[in-house]
């Protein structure tokens, strides 16, 4: 039996939703139990020895809470202070609901929201084009413009060109200059990328209910991670099967491992520091660095290279837990990675916005995560809008740190991981080769938060699933 799911209203319409009392009888985990036993069994059989089909936690009926969204003008424009997401229960009473881990998370503090704008993160006095024609450097040479790097994506089969702007000219203008030049060519900024993090715990594994799947778990997955560095050293990470490559800019150094370490660890880190998948494999591609002003970066090239890098290792799930802009290079980049089988997972990012989406979260072939306080409270720094698809834990999850340390962290970057590894699952079962058809297994297997059916807050609602692991 299927499950369906509704739509949401359109934005203007809707103001403050409620969702709505369960009926009474069968309760909802064992209505999602029912369905997903009959479309996804067959996968303890498959994954033989390693991790197999999701079993599912069963929890009491919580009482729903109202989700006040953003509310719409008369225009159709987002008020810009309304509040994200806020609950009519009172703090004190809605912990008492939550296991203690979730209800150290309910209290933790989230940290400060993210003052990243993708509109004017680039890097300055230069442009990115993709597939030049032959002999361009002709045609654009006469104007003041200079190839600064010929950057070959082999396994993607594109051509990427690193152009420095004429003295003097802004990027905005280099690009519509280019346009009149290179007709037909896409030409864009190498965008900036954050990492989708604030620093305000519990185990990861605590967290989700995961706590008594095995030390093993995840053996035959490989993963794949695009972030800052990884400290492959730490304790959590020593010895576990992890393969890591920068990519950088000529000239500069990568930047700092603290958030690549954080997820590396959720991912494949040892049982005891809250490692999801601890037996999985790991490819770690590292697209920050350091620009001449000591500044971390992650730059548009530096994550196509990423993409190329990790399309040939035959990776179950693609973890990015970054948030930018929508640069049209890297969305032609994307787009061939859908073709060669990538299944990319994002965060949607915290910068508390729902008029302005995150990429590569935005993208259509791209799951996009949301963090939750708890297992019922939206992540007050976390985006919203369509593209929004599942939500996670993600306030209050301990982290590892570069040089052996450990502190708790909140964002979507840390809910990004759980849908991570519950894609690399099924994925190896060959049950969701692509976005959609994991949306749609996923989407069976969620506690439906916010609007009845996919909304802009929690997207399909929280993912009850969790590995099977023996």
């Amino acid at each position: 039996m299927d499950i369906t799911v509704g739509t949401k209203a359109p934005a203007k319409t809707k103001a403050k939703t409620k969702a709505k009392p369960k009926k009474k009888g069968m309760d909802s985990d064992t209505k999602t139990l029912t369905t997903i036993m009959v479309g996804l069994g067959a996968v303890a059989v498959m994954i033989f020895g390693g991790v197999g089909a999701f079993t599912y936690f069963s929890q009491p009926e919580k009482p729903k809470r109202t989700i006040v969204t953003k509310t719409a003008t008369p225009d159709g424009t987002k008020t810009p202070n309304a509040s994200a997401a806020t609950s009519q229960t009172s703090p004190s009473k809605a912990t008492l609901a939550l296991n203690a881990p979730a209800r150290d998370a309910y209290r933790a503090y989230e940290g400060r929201r993210s003052t990243f704008n993708p509109d004017t993160a680039f890097e300055p006095g230069e442009v990115v084009i993709a597939e030049p024609p032959r002999g361009f450097e002709d045609r654009i040479r006469p104007s003041g413009y200079r190839v600064m790097e010929h950057v070959n994506l082999g396994n993607l089969g594109i051509s990427v060109v690193r152009v420095s702007t004429p003295p003097g000219m802004s990027v905005a203008d280099a690009i519509r200059q280019l346009a009149t030049l290179l007709p037909g060519v896409t030409v864009d900024a190498n965008h900036h990328y954050e990492e989708s993090a604030a620093t305000p715990g519990a185990n990861p594994r605590e967290m989700a209910g995961w706590e008594k799947l095995s030390p093993s778990c995840g053996t035959g997955l490989v993963l794949g991670q695009i972030d800052s560095g990884v400290d492959t050293t730490h304790p959590a990470l020593n010895g576990q099967n992890i393969a890591y490559k920068a990519f950088t800019k000529p000239g500069r150094k990568p930047g700092p491992s603290d958030h690549g370490t954080s997820v590396a660890a959720m991912l494949v880190g040892k049982s005891d520091w809250g490692g999801l998948l601890p037996g999985a494999q790991l490819y770690a591609a590292n697209m920050f660095e350091l620009n001449e002003k000591g500044k971390k970066v992650g730059s548009s090239v530096g994550l196509m290279k990423a993409i190329d890098w990790l399309s040939a290792k035959n990776v179950h799930a693609v973890n990015l837990s970054i948030a930018g802009g929508d640069n049209k290079v890297v969305r032609k980049a994307f787009d061939v990675a859908k073709k060669s089988g990538l299944l990319l997972i994002a965060a949607v990012g915290n910068w508390g916005r729902a008029d302005k989406p995150a990429y590569p979260a935005a993208y259509d072939h791209v799951v996009a995560v949301t963090a939750t306080k708890g297992t019922e409270l939206i992540y007050s720094h976390a985006n919203q809008g369509d593209y929004v698809d599942f939500a996670a834990p993600g306030v209050g999850i301990k982290t590892a740190l570069p040089g052996g340390g450990a502190k708790p962290q909140s964002g979507t970057s840390f809910a990004t991981p759980y849908i991570t590894a519950m894609a690399a699952i099924l994925s190896k079962a060959g049950k969701t080769p692509d976005a959609a058809s994991l949306r749609k297994a996923l989407s069976r297997a969620t506690n439906d938060l916010g609007a009845p059916g996919k909304d802009t807050v929690f997207g399909f609602g929280y993912v009850k699933a969790r590995p099977a692991c023996k």
